[in-house]
């Protein structure tokens, strides 16, 4: 388990942003500690956490990160890349054209 601090670091996300996350159900500790609210990360949330910074990096809304983290199976997520990816290519020639 890993406490917020360490989980921030190892993941590149800030303390502030795993408690945004935690608080729009897009990533939740594994444990929270009664007495003191502490939160706890555990490898599963590690995995979890790395795919958020790369949907993030790809231009990924928060709704639309919460799209894919709601489809438990990831069924629909090789779908919203090839969305994602052909609006960024929009983008892209509106912006040089």
């Amino acid at each position: 388990m890993y406490k917020i601090s360490e989980f921030a670091e190892i993941t590149g996300l800030s303390k502030e942003t795993l408690r945004y996350y935690a608080e729009v159900k897009l990533l939740e500790s594994a444990y929270i500690n009664p007495n003191n609210n502490y939160r706890y990360y555990d490898d599963g949330s590690y995995f979890l956490a790395i795919l958020l910074v790369k949907l993030r990096r790809f231009g990924f809304t928060i709704q639309e990160m919460i799209t894919v983290m709601e489809d438990e199976s990831f069924a629909n997520l090789e779908q919203l890349l090839i969305k994602k990816r052909k609006k960024i290519q929009i983008q892209i020639k509106e912006a040089s054209g």
